[in-house]
């Protein structure tokens, strides 16, 4: 079963954008849409939610009021077309804090936080970057109009090309995506991933060889930026 996900919006074209995100993400299953908090309320007292996509700025109640109205909330994402609250988000302690209108791949991101957040395993030592991720765990990206699933385990490197990203594999062929290398920085999870340099950012058990200035991955030499020395030393005992 994937993640329950509750949409609630007043704008009927608002939920219907959600919807249709919610629809293309494997592990993403909706169950149901609601237009104001009552509703909402009625179908967390009767169907177990995992995510709760909420507006904010909504007729008869708030999002953020019916948010501490809960005794023990799902794990909560804000949409809204306000800038003006996002500190109750920081106070409510909210995955993520969507902006109207909202892009699909700031959309994968948020759900790539959920995603981390579900996956947090107990505290390891200071090693832990260079532990490799599950075999199940996966990202999406989109390439070529269609969403394409890149299993984390099977990444080498990513380097970044100007407004793209290039994602390279063990089992596919080079993926050209544009997006930030930041942003998929931010989507990775935090072990077993090191960004080595502005341009690239590696996975830790794919390492061949490596010297103070450069890692080796796959017959590849990749520098070692000195704004990322410190890391990347800290990781690899360099």
């Amino acid at each position: 079963m994937g993640t329950r996900c509750l949409l609630v919006d007043d704008e009927p074209p608002a939920l219907a954008i959600l919807a249709s995100y919610v629809d293309m993400v494997d592990g993403l299953e909706m169950v149901g849409t609601c237009q104001n908090a009552v509703q909402a309320f009625s179908v967390l007292q009767e169907r177990p939610v995992d995510l709760l996509f909420l507006d904010i700025n909504m007729p008869k109640l708030l999002g953020t009021d019916f948010l501490r109205s809960l005794r023990n909330p799902p794990k909560t994402i804000f949409t809204t077309a306000y800038r003006d609250y996002a500190l109750d988000g920081y106070e409510l302690d909210v995955v993520d804090y969507l902006l109207k209108p909202i892009p699909f791949d700031r959309f994968l991101r948020a759900i790539a936080k959920v995603m981390k957040t579900e996956a947090v395993a107990p505290p390891i030592p200071a090693e832990r970057e260079a532990v490799p991720p599950a075999n199940d765990a996966f990202l999406y990206f989109r390439a070529d109009r269609k969403m394409v699933k890149i299993y984390l385990h099977d990444i080498l490197y990513v380097e970044s090309l100007k407004d793209y990203i290039k994602i390279v594999t063990i089992s596919q062929k080079p993926l050209l995506v544009k997006q930030t290398i930041s942003s998929v920085e931010e989507m990775l999870p935090e072990t077993g991933f090191l960004r080595i340099h502005r341009s690239y950012i590696i996975a830790v058990n794919k390492i061949s060889a490596f010297t103070p200035a450069h890692v080796d991955i796959a017959g590849v030499e990749l520098p070692i930026g000195r704004l990322y020395q410190k890391d990347v030393g800290r990781v690899l005992k360099i």
